[in-house]
């Protein structure tokens, strides 16, 4: 891919660009010392093990051993071919890239670019007849009781579909869609009788968009009394429900420098937020939150404070979705709405400032909620009741990172049931061993002692160690390397370290200074990538001196040499076995026992 656009392009486009800019977009970082840290986005965790290296401009994630450069990233997270990822990098810097024999080739299949394409149209089709024809005025009629306003309308691309038999099939197959494929990807449902019509069919239209703003599918409000109140387009290749988040396109650099997301459960909740200016507001999609949307939210934020429906199915959602994202980290808030109101309505009524102030402000810590809705589980006239309720409430302070939080609501309870704070205080620290019992495997992660993969790395041999110490000094110095090759040539022992070396010899060769993110461009092999991002991110303490890299090439020249001496004496083994000379056989074996045995103490 890299040929159809001229290296040089590439490079500049590739130098025009922050690694930490762009992965910010998608993680929470944080910086210690010199690297910036957060969760990774390619497996889930709690414990950040994903590092970006500003100096170095590359990432590698010490859990899943992912890594590479600001190239890789989007390649990864986008699901890009390089070229359309240097296309994006390109945009966002201002670089125009020259016309390709393949610039028009979509990354996505055929099918999925359809699929985008005529979500596009139709998005376009239903605001317009919405906003200026006789067919959509009921639903700008209802839109505006509502108070949803111009402005609105148009950031969020609502619509209206027609109820006119036909006429979706119509338009969609005149801008050369076919009918097949319009009822195949849900566009069109078929009847008995063999007609189609508009799956949203007089439906106020939600388009709904992923997080780089493209629209994915639909969500229609019923405006007639049509059942149900809202649907959704089918779930396909780009549209999944459990994972996408309603606004998040336009609420994620909001919500990344409030470091606060305000979570709702539907469309109107947001509009009518966003629109009054409270603009970090996502919602689910119609469904409960997911383990999904929760790391996701985690990703880019520290605390999300629920805002669901007043009433008691929006109490039980708000409890399911506060579990899942203190799960994954999130410190979680409660707002508490008056009256079995929703969030659009209260701001519709009170107005925004006064849903700022008297709902979002004071929104109630986990606890606080906890203790409230797990009442109505207990009898508490009841002794045995009562201490029931106790041991849930200790057993989530537990949980509770904050001494002062933990103490404030252990005073509650101490008051509250006439209990000493020496007796609740002894019974939490139990529940605290047992946290830090099974928490134990999360210590020492940006060690040697890392769990990759869900297993502990083993101690390496000398030679291993000598190997990648040495390749990661190659990295940052070509002095190191030009003496490396004199004295060493491809002579490592690791098949992969070999190839490494290989590669930056060429690259040396071509180019004067290290550049680590620009010869990860030269690799094309992942996995050999992610290990050079490794190498890279080894805390290289000490400047290397004489002492240290004669060491390293000495252990990995002896290990060499060890090894092809081991392999002779194999062939002299086989040799005498075929000469039917048992007797010299069975003494180069114990020879062959004798260095193998060294090999491992070495």
């Amino acid at each position: 891919m890299s040929a159809r656009i001229p290296e040089d392009i590439v490079e500049n486009v590739r130098k025009s660009i922050d690694i930490t800019d762009v992965v910010s977009e998608y993680v929470q970082l944080k910086k210690q010392g010199r690297n910036y840290f957060g969760l990774c986005p390619f497996h889930g965790e709690q414990t950040p093990s994903f590092s970006v290296t500003q100096e170095k401009q590359i990432f590698h994630c010490f859990g899943c051993g992912k890594g590479g450069n600001v190239i890789t990233f989007l390649m990864e997270i986008e699901n890009l071919s390089f070229q359309d990822a240097i296309k994006d990098l390109a945009s966002r810097s201002g670089i125009e890239l020259p016309e390709t024999n393949d610039s028009k080739q979509p990354a996505l299949t055929e099918d999925n670019q359809n699929v985008l394409t005529a979500h596009n149209w139709l998005s376009k089709l239903y605001h317009h007849l919405l906003k200026y024809t006789k067919d959509g005025r009921d639903g700008l009629d209802y839109l505006n009781t509502r108070g949803i306003s111009e402005e609105s309308i148009n950031t969020f691309q609502l619509g209206y579909a027609p109820t006119t038999p036909g006429f979706t099939a119509e338009f969609l197959e005149k801008k050369g869609f076919h009918r097949q494929f319009l009822i195949k990807s849900g566009f069109l449902t078929l009847y008995d009788n063999q007609k189609v019509m508009d799956r949203f069919q007089g439906r106020v239209i939600f388009p709904i968009r992923n997080h780089i703003g493209k629209t994915v599918a639909f969500g229609g409000r019923s405006i007639n009394n049509q059942e149900p109140k809202y649907l959704n387009s089918s779930e396909s290749d780009l549209f999944h429900k459990s994972k996408l988040l309603y606004n998040f396109d336009l609420a994620k650099n909001h919500i990344r420098k409030s470091n606060e997301a305000i979570l709702f459960e539907g469309y109107m909740d947001v509009i009518a937020a966003y629109q009054a200016g409270v603009k970090n507001v996502v919602a689910t999609l119609g469904t409960s939150l997911t383990e999904f949307q929760a790391r996701l939210l985690k990703r880019y934020v520290e605390t999300v404070i629920i805002c669901y429906d007043a009433d008691q199915a929006g109490i039980e959602a708000s409890y399911q979705a506060a579990k899942l994202l203190r799960e994954a980290g999130c410190e979680v808030k409660i707002a508490s709405l008056k009256d079995d109101m929703d969030p659009d309505s209260y701001i519709a009524r009170y107005g925004v400032n006064v849903f700022r102030e008297e709902i979002l402000r004071p929104s109630a810590t986990f606890i606080k909620f906890y203790k409230q809705f797990i009442k109505k589980d207990f009898n508490l006239s009841s002794e045995g009741e009562r201490i029931k309720y106790i041991e849930k409430v200790l057993h989530e302070l537990a949980m509770i990172e904050s001494s002062i939080e933990r103490e404030y609501y252990l005073k509650e309870l101490s008051e509250e049931f006439n209990i000493t704070l020496d007796t609740l205080n002894s019974e939490l620290m139990k529940y605290n061993a047992r946290r830090h019992h099974k928490d134990k495997r999360d210590e020492n992660r940006y060690t040697n002692k890392t769990i990759i993969n869900g297993e502990k790395q083993k101690l390496l041999p000398a030679f291993h160690n000598a190997e990648r110490l040495l390749l990661a000094f190659m990295l940052h110095d070509p002095a190191v390397t030009s003496r490396v090759q004199k004295e060493l040539g491809a002579s490592f022992n690791i098949d992969a370290h070999k190839i490494i070396v290989t590669h930056l010899y060429a690259f040396y060769e071509e180019y004067e200074d290290s550049d680590i993110s620009l010869f990860m461009n030269k690799i094309e092999d992942n996995t050999l990538k992610n290990l050079v991002a490794e190498i890279a991110m080894l805390p290289l303490y000490d400047t290397l001196n004489e002492h240290v890299l004669s060491d390293c090439i000495h252990t990995i020249k002896l290990q060499y040499e060890d090894h092809a001496s081991i392999y002779d004496l194999k062939k002299e083994q086989k040799l005498a076995e075929q000469q039917n000379d048992p007797i010299k056989a069975a003494k180069i074996a114990m020879e062959i026992l004798e260095k193998e045995k060294l090999k491992q103490l070495k």
